[in-house]
């Protein structure tokens, strides 16, 4: 019902035209922005949907007992709430997913055994957002609700949308851009994908989790039209555009409350302002108060007895002792200790009711409840893991190619030295709540033997070792510079790793939950094996695997080429091959910024990560609005690599940019054609500055992209649609948003830093 402006094919698991590299358009030639750039151009508020069985929801209210009323409002296993029995009322199912439906657990933290629980892997949520193509948010939600109504659950936890802020955070990967407006088009379409397959999507992290690191308690503060202008945007597109059924409430404080019941997040900005009709689920253990959470917002309690999985279990057969299982109401806020509170204070009575209201839509909006039906789920579809390729594909970004060095000719070459553990290694079950049991999973090393094939020698050396505290492995180091000398070409493929162990995320955790890493590096010695590899070989190829900016100004200006290929999923290692050969076009665009060095990023630069000085539980966002490229472009600080930046095998020209306004929204038009021998896909991106205003703009805001697939020579006319948002900022003395009349310069361009047209509006 959300497919309007996507892809019809994908309800049979194909991908349209447009994804493939064809328009899908009426008039030849023509491309326009798939979703609007301003959410009033959108369609009403699509939280309507869940109010279609009222009279049912109304009905079952009044029969439910309070006790059974509660019952509904907490957990009852680790990935369960509470059913009535009584009236057919079912369990609510959950499962993590922001990339793949996670593995099998049992009712108290135990991972079931012989599950058929290995599934589609996808790539991780950066990977996603370095497409720029909606219509893959949408494949990709598609691929995750279908294999979530396969399993029987009815609630996936993602996407993961907070704002990537510090390169440190452990959790980026999971995240998608920097940029908000990027954040809410890749988040609309994977929420409605999800949707579409009768589960509800999970939006997360509510509110400003933007670091792992004290993220338990940590107390964020920052400015109104910080949050209005950087934070809450793409997690009001997922509620008011996105339709989304579910919202979670964050570990994190903000400004002085717990984020999971704050009543000015949840109750005045996401249930009052926008509307939200969905249920607001805790993460895992984050209600703290029985009051605050009944009266501030909070729905669905999960993860209290977390305390008690992690101090009171026998680690050794991971089980709750049997007078743990026992009293479940009294290890949650909202049982025994919500009853009682109850019994003394009537009023709360229709405070518990809203919560009931809100978790019988969901169930059936999602079609949980008797009578319904919901679309035919299906697990590891050959369909899906095409999905996972396509993502990978369009998601590897090429940062750098000197001399073209890039695509490797394959008749050319007869030897070829692989190094790198990140060539060998799996990722699926790392990073902590995100880790995914995979069907397989290609690893680099396996997908280049298979495109180079027999012809061509292909060896491995591993170059370092993965452990913590591990400097560089001299042995190693030789055995690598030996194999690169003696061979045509080198791969290295090194980065960051997700940490493993579910229990112990600390091993080795470099992008996992929990944890913030400790610099930009690269860890184990990787820096010193670079420079060493570039020395011993000029044609050596860099790949990069991890969850953001990595710091590589030690070595990038020895080497000629240099890929991004973030955590690339279960068809990774064969989409890399890919784009390496030139079988595979790359059209990625990095989704954030990557600094020079830690110290330029603006969290770095201004101060405050990760916590206020002398106070560990404190900390200020002195950043304010200028985040990732709205710091590094007004402030006029150089990036290594520019938000939006990413090189491809053929070349695009931008023809002049023409604009026209009506009232307060302003239409866009230009060419571009591919000028170079080979196909490719090129991401028109336009930026917003405002000429005049009273107020301290960043130097330039996205506010509109399109990702157009371009035959050698073919021509395109891209439309892009401003409407009033595109040119508003947040007022904190008005408290609203304002728009100033006056002069407003549009840039089109390839990155944030490569402008190729311009042109000016007078809006009203």
């Amino acid at each position: 019902m959300y497919l309007s402006r996507y892809c019809p094919a994908l309800l049979v698991g194909l991908f349209c035209a447009a994804c493939q590299g064809n328009t899908t358009n009426t008039t030849p030639g023509t491309e326009t922005a798939a979703v609007a750039a301003d959410s009033s151009a959108a369609p009403a508020n699509r939280q309507q949907h869940l109010l279609g069985h009222e009279t049912q929801v109304d009905s079952l209210l009044r029969l439910l007992t309070l006790e059974e009323k509660l019952a509904l409002i907490h957990a009852n296993s680790s990935f369960t709430s509470g059913g009535v029995p009584r009236l057919s009322i079912p369990e609510l199912k959950m499962s993590d997913g922001p990339h793949g439906v996670r593995v099998e657990f049992g009712r108290d933290w135990e991972v079931d055994k012989d599950a058929n629980d290995a599934g589609t892997y996808l790539p991780s949520g950066n990977a996603l957002a370095s497409t720029w193509n909606p219509e893959l948010g949408y494949a990709f939600g598609r691929t995750l609700g279908r294999e979530a109504n396969a399993r029987g659950k009815d609630v996936i936890l993602g996407p993961g949308i907070n704002i990537i802020r510090t390169p440190l955070n452990g959790r980026n990967f999971e995240y998608l851009s920097e940029d908000p407006y990027l954040v809410a088009q890749m988040a609309v379409g994977y929420i409605r994908g999800v949707q579409d397959q009768g589960i509800s999507a999970c939006v997360k992290h509510f509110a400003a989790n933007n670091q792992e690191e004290h993220r338990n308690d940590i107390d964020v503060n920052m400015s109104e039209r910080a949050l209005r202008e950087i934070y809450l945007p793409g997690f009001r597109a997922a509620v008011e555009q996105g339709g989304v059924n579910t919202l979670m409430g964050s570990y994190n404080k903000f400004r002085g409350t717990f984020a999971t019941h704050n009543a000015y997040l949840m109750n005045d900005v996401l249930k009052g302002e926008w509307g939200f009709k969905g249920v607001v689920i805790s993460d895992w253990g984050s209600v703290h108060d029985t009051q605050q959470g009944l009266r501030n917002g909070t729905d669905l309690e999960m993860g209290t007895d977390l305390n008690l999985m992690y101090n009171s279990v026998d680690q050794s057969k991971n089980l709750l002792t049997p007078d743990q299982k026992v009293n479940l109401y009294d290890r949650f806020f909202f049982g025994t200790a919500a009853l009682q509170a109850i019994r003394k204070d009537s009023s709360l009575v229709p405070l518990v009711d809203d919560k009931v209201r809100r978790l019988l839509r969901i169930r059936y909006a999602t079609g949980m409840m008797p009578g319904q039906r919901r679309p035919v789920g299906a697990y590891n579809a050959p369909e899906h893991h095409a999905t996972a390729r396509k993502v990978a594909e369009e998601g590897i970004v090429l940062l750098k190619n000197e001399g073209q060095l890039l695509p490797l000719n394959k008749a050319a070459v007869k030897s070829v030295a692989v190094v790198g553990a990140n060539a060998t290694r799996l990722n699926s079950m790392g990073g902590g709540s995100s880790q995914v049991k995979a069907k397989f999973e290609t690893t680099a090393l396996q997908g280049l033997q298979k495109a180079f094939g027999p012809d061509v020698k292909v060896t491995f050396s591993p170059g370092y070792t993965v452990a913590r505290g591990q400097k560089s492995d001299p042995k190693l180091m030789a055995q690598a510079v030996a194999a690169a000398k003696a061979a045509d070409v080198t791969i290295f493929v090194g980065g960051s790793i997700h940490g493993y162990d579910y229990k112990v995320w600390s091993d080795n955790a470099y992008d996992a939950e929990a944890y913030d890493k400790p610099d930009m590096r690269m860890p184990f010695g990787q820096d010193e094996l670079v420079k060493a590899l570039l020395q011993a070989q000029p044609n050596t190829v860099v790949v990069l695997l991890g969850g953001g900016p990595i710091d590589v100004s030690e070595w990038v200006g020895q080497a000629r080429s240099v890929v991004e290929a973030w955590y690339p999923g279960m068809e990774g290692g064969t989409a890399l091959a890919g784009v390496l050969l030139g079988t595979v076009n790359p059209s990625g665009k990095l989704p954030f910024t990557f600094p020079v060095k830690l110290e330029d990023a603006p969290a770095h630069k201004l101060g405050e990560y990760p916590s206020t000085p002398g106070n560990p539980l404190k900390q200020t966002y002195k950043d304010d609005i200028y985040v990732g490229y709205r710091y590094f472009d007004t402030y006029k600080v150089a990036p290594q690599f520019a938000f939006g930046h990413g090189l491809s095998y053929t070349s695009f020209e931008y023809g002049p940019l023409a604009a026209k306004t009506t009232g307060q929204q302003a239409t866009v038009t230009l060419t571009v054609r591919n000028t170079g021998k080979v196909a490719g896909a090129e991401v028109v991106q336009l930026y917003v500055h405002d000429d005049k205003t009273r107020v301290k703009r960043p130097e330039k805001e996205l506010k509109a992209f399109r990702k157009v697939f371009l035959q050698p020579g073919e021509s395109k006319t891209v439309t892009l649609t401003l409407g009033p948002d595109a040119f508003r900022y947040y007022d904190e003395a008005q408290k609203q948003w304002t728009l100033e009349p006056g002069r407003f310069t549009l840039l089109a361009g390839s990155s944030s830093r490569d402008i190729r047209q311009q042109g000016a509006v007078e809006v009203q």
